[in-house]
């Protein structure tokens, strides 16, 4: 059974959590206590993850970290949601680097500086990271405009990078995106119609926090 090393407010912990039910894997979750702290201590980097992030994987003996190379990873294992082609593959790498990059990056700033960050947040950053967002969000919007996945026909590993700080409420990022994207909004309910969805406050460990700022 694989373990999975998360918290419930860690979209890049929901995207394996997400993909490893859409697998239908059993998995059984490990609490990382992100918001006091665990990470950040000595012991917790030197046994779990040297650059104190979460998703960690472990698979038997192996230990994985960095949600799209988990993603990669568990894909090719199992044979699902790479893409059909090498195109297809090489085009949901693509995608996933955006995600990291861009994508999920500006987005998962602004919502954890407003939602849960120690001190009000700067409002010149914060007016920064949302046009950043902006911009990132407009391309992903534009590509979805005449498909119903990223990548192909059917719903690849870069989907499951891409949506996965996008079922948190509205009221975390005050971004409510579905309204000024349409077509992002059209393809996240497609995601949460795939069998294995769940809200990421339900299936991963943790306790909801109220919104800070």
């Amino acid at each position: 059974m694989y373990r999975l090393h998360g918290f419930c407010q860690s979209g890049n912990s929901y995207k394996v959590a997400f993909f490893l039910n859409a697998l239908r894997q059993p998995w059984e979750p490990v609490f990382v206590d992100f918001m006091n702290g665990a990470t950040r201590t000595d012991e917790w980097r030197a046994s779990t993850n040297e650059m104190g992030e979460a998703p960690v994987l472990e698979d038997g003996m192996r230990r994985l970290t960095q949600s799209g190379l988990i993603l990669g990873y568990l894909a090719r294992k199992h044979g699902a949601f790479e893409g059909r082609t090498e195109d297809e593959k090489l085009e949901a790498q693509r995608w996933i680097l955006f995600d990291n990059h861009k994508f999920t990056s500006y987005f998962a700033t602004y919502r954890f500086m407003k939602a849960f960050g120690p001190a009000a947040p700067d409002p010149a950053v914060m007016g920064w990271l949302r046009g950043r967002m902006d911009a990132a969000f407009s391309v992903v919007d534009k590509h979805l405009r005449e498909r119903a996945f990223m990548v192909g026909d059917a719903p690849t590993i870069a989907d499951f990078s891409m949506c996965g700080y996008l079922f948190y409420p509205n009221e975390e990022s005050g971004y409510d995106f579905a309204e000024r994207y349409p077509h992002i909004g059209a393809w996240v309910e497609r995601m949460r119609a795939i069998p294995g969805w769940g809200s990421p406050y339900d299936i991963l460990p943790g306790e909801r926090l109220p919104v800070r700022w």
